[in-house]
């Protein structure tokens, strides 16, 4: 089984929707099954609020967030080409308030410091990017008093248990043309996000577990808020 790119490895993801489907979404969800559970209100007030979406695919969440929620600026950033030019094709409009950046989240966050009132991702950059790298690129890109907040899989879509550790998994990948190729998973417990978080900077750190709910689409997930520390009075 070959690897290749991650930046090519999303060619296929969304685009069927994306035919079909090219409203602004009425609603932001953190579940997997994207049905219920808790909504933006979980970021907070955003009016005015300088925002990133990492590894915001299409941006659809992103998008949301533009027109219903009055903040400063949301950034919207992929590493994806597939994935940016779907997002411009969708919600270039929105510009300035949206904007739509091709980038890693990683290279972003460090071009970026101190930038962000808020961070977050729906199943995004934080489950496919070493969180010892990611975490503190979002704690250096953050402002004082700044929160993260990010949906992750509480276990495998296979059923199997999250990680005990932060180790990553291959999971399986559709690439352009087809073939067999695997891209870097991160699946973890609680308790390793909780350290994780703390290692790199981040205090109040709140795990709410997702149900699974019902369908084709249950996996049940966490609910992972995080604040950069408040500078010393």
């Amino acid at each position: 089984m070959s690897r290749v790119t991650i930046t090519d490895l999303w060619h296929h993801y969304g685009r069927v929707r994306a035919e079909r489907d090219r409203a602004v979404p009425g609603s932001f969800r953190w579940s997997w099954s994207q049905a219920d559970g808790p909504g933006a209100e979980v970021l907070g007030d955003l009016t005015g609020a300088v925002v990133a979406d990492l590894g915001a695919g299409a941006a659809r969440h992103a998008a949301h967030l533009a027109v219903h929620h009055a903040p400063g600026r949301v950034d919207a950033v992929d590493a994806s080409p597939a994935q940016y030019a779907m997002a411009t094709a969708l919600y270039g409009p929105l510009a300035p308030r949206l904007r739509l950046v091709h980038q890693d989240a990683v290279t972003h966050l460090h071009a970026h410091p101190g930038a962000y009132d808020v961070l977050y991702g729906v199943f995004g950059a934080p489950d496919f990017t070493d969180p010892r790298t990611l975490l503190p690129a979002a704690a250096s890109a953050l402002r004082p008093g700044g929160r993260l907040v990010f949906s992750t899989l509480a276990h495998y879509l296979s059923g199997e248990p999250a990680q005990p550790d932060v180790t990553a998994a291959d999971v399986p990948a559709r690439p352009p043309g087809g073939e067999s190729a695997t891209m870097r998973r991160w699946v973890l417990r609680e308790h390793v996000w909780t350290e994780v978080l703390d290692e790199a900077g981040f205090a109040g750190v709140r795990v709410e577990g997702l149900p699974a709910g019902e369908g084709p689409r249950a996996a049940a997930a966490f609910l992972i808020t995080a604040e950069r520390p408040a500078a010393p009075a």
